[in-house]
């Protein structure tokens, strides 16, 4: 007589580490050259979060693995309301994985471009938020070096948050940085000239960005590298014929003040905290109440439609019909001996260490104490673990469809849409 089988899964234990077992997986919301992203809920909490994973042997093979270890060290460092937070880091025999805020607004690329115009109202309160932002992330000695539309996410409410810390290094008030890092549509005049830069490149690309989402154009274009170049540190900022049609007075002076070429007369730039006063007091941003924006009190003027999926739902079916190896939960492999490992793989699990938010103090890696005083190109891309030259962010969370191409946006040829992920 036979009898019946039954298998029940094996019970999960919450009071360990964390793993990929304490989730679900739902749908795919994005992907790279070796990052995906797909929306996950925690078991026990039923809480929704973004899952942001990424292919150890593609990592390897895009020698970004030093980057990798710096965004997850990074994101340990940062909790801010306009962030998307990291809250869970782990990692299993096949990839890394970053479990963070989850944003099913869409990123401003997205919207930029299904929409003829954006009211200059709700860019001087994406503007706002962002500022706060980044005021927040340079008092913890941190430079974002890619901010753009793409990497600006919005909640379900409308609110904006900074994402994407692949390229994000520390700095110091002794040293200046001069590898080129970012997209060169958005970056600074310091960068691209190898001038020597610090924490001030961001107000300029957050500029970049705001003149952008008012005019869908960027201030400096160029079809080749150089021209870019050259334009970006030589040419004046000019506005478009119907400038004045999208954008008062103010938000013009506010833009003049942001892409200033000059560091030291740029708008938020002025040291210790002064730079983030000037914002705040600047006509541009007199509607804003600075202490509700904040505590995220202020209704947001725009509010994503949340009926429709604000990205690109063809990840969904490429995650199952395209992948090779769609993502699974799998048991790690017991007593790894690392001295087996190849060194990138030990790497990995040496320094992509376990993190959560309910039980880890977020530290800071920050290098106190450094006696070198300026770091070249060499020096800060070994740190990277990149090679110089225009860096693209290797596993974004929205991230390009052509990711890892080492070409600048903007200048070639139109690039493809940015694969959205809301995180």
């Amino acid at each position: 007589m036979g009898g019946v089988c039954c298998c029940f899964p094996e019970p999960i234990d919450f009071d360990a580490e964390v793993n990929l077992y304490h989730f679900d997986l739902h749908k795919a919301v994005g992907k790279g050259a070796f990052g995906k992203v797909r929306v996950v809920e925690h078991k026990k909490s039923k809480q929704l979060y973004a899952l942001k994973y990424i292919e150890k042997a593609k990592c390897i093979r895009q020698k970004a693995v030093a980057n990798v270890i710096q965004e997850r060290r990074l994101l340990e460092e940062v909790d801010h309301s306009f962030v998307v937070n990291l809250r869970y880091a782990f990692q299993d025999d096949q990839n890394c994985f970053f479990v963070l805020d989850l944003m099913l607004g869409g990123d401003l690329r997205f919207h930029l471009e299904r929409k003829e115009y954006i009211p200059e109202k709700v860019v001087v309160f994406w503007v706002a938020e962002l500022s706060s932002a980044l005021e927040y992330l340079h008092r913890q000695k941190i430079i974002h070096r890619d901010i753009k539309p793409d990497n600006i996410l919005l909640d379900a409410q409308g609110h904006a948050h900074l994402t994407d810390f692949n390229v994000a290094i520390h700095y110091s008030e002794r040293r200046l940085h001069t590898s080129v890092a970012g997209s060169m549509s958005y970056m600074a005049p310091q960068v691209v000239g190898r001038k020597g830069y610090s924490w001030q490149i961001d107000w300029w690309s957050l500029g970049v960005t705001a003149y952008e989402l008012l005019f869908h154009r960027r201030p400096f274009d160029g079809r080749s590298a150089e021209k870019m170049t050259y334009s970006i540190v030589n040419n004046p900022l000019k506005f478009p014929e119907d400038a004045t049609n999208k954008c008062s007075a103010a938000g013009i002076k506010a833009l003049k003040g942001f892409i200033d070429k000059d560091p030291n007369t740029r708008l938020g730039c002025r040291p210790n905290g002064q730079g983030f006063e000037d914002i705040q007091t600047h006509p541009w941003f007199v509607e804003i109440n600075w202490d509700n924006l904040e505590s995220k009190d202020c209704q947001p003027p725009f509010v994503p439609d949340m009926k429709t999926a604000n990205f690109d739902v063809s990840h969904e079916l490429d995650e199952f019909l395209m992948v090779e190896k769609p993502l699974t939960h799998t048991k790690r492999k017991a007593n790894t001996d690392l001295d087996k490992l190849k060194p990138e793989l030990r790497q990995l699990e040496e320094q992509f260490t376990i993190y959560d938010f309910n039980r880890s103090k977020r530290l800071s890696y920050y290098p106190h104490n450094q006696p070198i005083t300026t770091i070249g190109v060499e020096d800060t891309d070994r740190i990277l673990g990149q090679s110089t030259g225009t860096v693209e962010p290797t596993a974004t969370i929205a991230e390009r469809s052509c990711a890892g191409t080492p070409v600048p946006d903007g200048y070639t040829k139109p690039i493809s849409r940015p694969s959205t992920a809301s995180q």
